[in-house]
């Protein structure tokens, strides 16, 4: 079970967008995508979803070490705990139980 999860909000935490916060996109091998973070330049050659080409700019994965979590609008660690038969997250700054 993972930390952070698609669709959370994060706070970075670490890097050249440090400060900033966005939505988690995607989870991949301890990595995460966030929106409008980590953006590089990519130059892409004309395809049929691509007609122009031209150089694109999209966002990149980020180590998932680089995060925070945001538990109402404050970052925060996550830890883990059994709710009666069943794993839950938990926000470690107020001990309330994330989604």
């Amino acid at each position: 079970m993972n930390k952070i999860k698609t669709g959370d909000t994060v706070k970075i935490i670490a890097g050249k967008d440090k400060g900033k916060d966005g939505k988690v996109l995607a989870v991949k091998d301890g990595k995460v995508l966030v929106e409008g973070i980590g953006m590089v330049t990519k130059h892409a050659k004309p395809s049929a979803a691509n007609q122009q080409g031209g150089i694109v700019n999209k966002e990149s994965y980020i180590d998932a070490s680089n995060v925070m979590y945001l538990h109402k609008g404050k970052a925060t660690r996550v830890g883990f705990k059994m709710d009666g038969d069943k794993k839950v997250r938990v926000a470690k700054s107020t001990g309330e139980v994330i989604n």
